[in-house]
């Protein structure tokens, strides 16, 4: 059973979700949160596998309650659902750790089926977010051209993509822990990242991975 926090401003928006995600045998809501501040509260009280995340609310916003809870909670995966997809709303999300990011326009299928992935570890963008970060990634002061990625490091990339661990990754590619972090490094390097969701999302927005679609 997947365990969900529903986090927005509007009560009407998460009594819909709540009877959206309660119909799937597998997903249940363990709490809701009405802004930022509560979310961070609900988060530590609940211990959810995936937090769906508005992001504009009175007070603490989306991305700022996404890095705190992560700070503290790294397990947790946060999916932001929002009616914005402007540039600058969908980088802070990235920055702040999010796994996904969807619009409210969604359907069931999408939504539902982007709380499973992102419970597994998966990162999910809509298909119109990715091609803002595309947007994003090409202009300065991004390079010009499109970072090279070894072999190597496109493997790592990849396994963390669909949420393999470290560890995980070392005994699927046979290296030592140690050096899966130093290819990580180096790709975090040659993309102009400083964490794991960040390299995967650029380098889905870059064409170097596939994205994971909701479709």
């Amino acid at each position: 059973m997947i365990r969900i926090l529903l986090v927005d401003d509007h009560p009407v928006v998460r009594d819909g979700l709540r009877g959206m995600l309660e119909s799937e045998p597998d997903l249940t809501v363990v709490g809701e949160a009405g802004s930022g501040d509560e979310a961070v509260t609900a988060a530590h009280t609940h211990r959810p596998d995936v937090i769906l995340m508005d992001l504009r609310m009175p007070g603490l916003d989306g991305a700022g309650a996404t890095d705190r809870i992560l700070a503290a909670l790294p397990q947790t995966r946060v999916v932001v659902l929002t009616t914005y997809d402007t540039d600058a709303d969908i980088l802070r999300a990235v920055e702040a750790g999010a796994s996904g990011y969807l619009l409210k326009d969604a359907t069931r299928t999408d939504l539902t089926a982007a709380v499973r992935a992102a419970a597994r570890g998966e990162t999910v963008l809509a298909p119109s977010v990715a091609g803002r970060l595309v947007q994003q990634v090409r202009n300065p002061p991004r390079p010009a051209t499109t970072p090279i990625l070894s072999a190597r490091e496109l493997q790592v990339l990849s396994l963390v993509a669909t949420g393999h661990t470290n560890a995980d990754i070392g005994r699927t590619l046979h290296i030592t822990e140690a050096t899966v972090k130093t290819h990580l490094l180096r790709a975090f390097n040659k993309l102009d990242v400083s964490d794991r969701t960040a390299a995967v999302t650029t380098a889905m927005a870059l064409g170097l991975l596939p994205s994971t679609r909701t479709t």
